[in-house]
């Protein structure tokens, strides 16, 4: 597979994840945390936020390798 086409099928997966995280925090956090401290609620969004990094990190590196050299 070419790198252009990792890159891009790798931008909509990032995509996808990211839609999909906030959905789910959101959700998470309307169900479960609508009667709690602020401070609590602080930590929540802060780890929820950024709680998406480490699903990607392996996209990132997929998406980062080098293409398989052709022959000229």
């Amino acid at each position: 597979m070419s790198v252009r086409t990792r890159k891009f099928i790798g931008a909509v997966g990032l995509l996808a994840l990211v839609g999909f995280w906030a959905l789910l925090a959101m959700a998470l956090a309307q169900s479960a945390l609508t009667n709690i401290n602020g401070w609590v609620a602080v930590v929540y969004y802060v780890i929820a936020g950024l709680g998406w990094v480490l699903p990607a990190m392996p996209l990132i590196a997929w998406m980062s390798r080098p293409g398989k050299a052709t022959p000229h």
